[in-house]
């Protein structure tokens, strides 16, 4: 079966949240939201799943500040993070490029990025364009530090980045990024190109695994149904879903 480049993504996503208890998912996230969907009907109903933006996959009544309450309890497993920047340290940016306050470029602020990422155990860095733009040496502003000295108390802190082109894991003890795998029709040399930080490498280089039938059924079935509670124009235009249907 054909597949987009979202729906490839999305089954990127979900291996890394089955297992867990609680997946939470901020606000404009359609994909980090449909691949803990997907995770959930995948594993019977588990993980529990918590979207900001919606109403019915959210159990929170007070919403950003409840759901800070939970991750600071330690009640919750896995949450997504991106940034107009990200280097090879994990850093996001969410602030703005040549520094703040005189910003050439604006971004939309950190909100509690910096809280999340170091409390929640397996933060998902994500972003949907892997260029040197993005992927930057060293970020112009620290929104959240993907790293912290040793004599810092940090349960949280960063797991991978999905990118457009590939899968990086992080390994924390070293500080850095390792390739895991490259998505269909992209190559090393692509990614080593478009990445401005340095990045490890393994002897065998993995290619992402293209979404399965069965996945793609649920994609276009019931998790896309549920998707369009919260994201109607995703739904709409990447898994041809009317929000009316839902």
């Amino acid at each position: 079966m054909s597949y987009r480049i979202e729906e490839l993504l999305i089954t990127t996503l979900a291996p890394m949240l089955e297992g867990l208890e609680h997946v939470a998912v901020g606000a404009a996230s359609p994909i980090p939201g449909a691949a803990a969907l997907l995770a959930r009907h995948r594993g019977g109903g588990r993980p529990r799943v918590s979207m900001l933006a919606s109403r019915r996959h959210a159990s929170f009544t007070d919403g950003a500040r409840e759901l800070f309450d939970c991750a600071a309890q330690g009640r919750i497993d896995a949450f997504f993070l991106g940034g107009g920047q990200i280097d090879g340290s994990a850093n996001i940016n969410l602030v703005g490029i040549d520094g703040y306050p005189a910003s050439r470029v604006r971004f939309p602020g950190s909100f509690g990025s910096a809280f999340m990422y170091f409390v929640v155990p397996r933060v998902i860095l994500f972003s949907l364009e892997h260029s040197r733009r993005v992927m930057v040496p060293r970020v112009d502003f620290v929104s959240a530090p993907g790293t912290s000295p040793s004599n810092v108390y940090r349960p949280g802190g960063p797991y991978a980045l999905v990118t457009s082109r590939c899968v990086f894991r992080f390994d924390r003890d070293r500080g850095r990024f390792a390739l895991a795998s490259v998505h269909p029709g992209q190559t090393l040399e692509d990614i080593r190109e478009q990445t401005g930080f340095d990045f490890d490498v393994p002897a065998r280089i993995e290619q992402t695994p293209a979404p399965g039938a069965q996945d793609l059924v649920l994609i276009r079935g019931p998790v896309g149904k549920d998707i369009s509670e919260t994201y109607p124009d995703f739904a709409r235009r990447v898994l041809e879903l009317d929000a009316a249907t839902a």
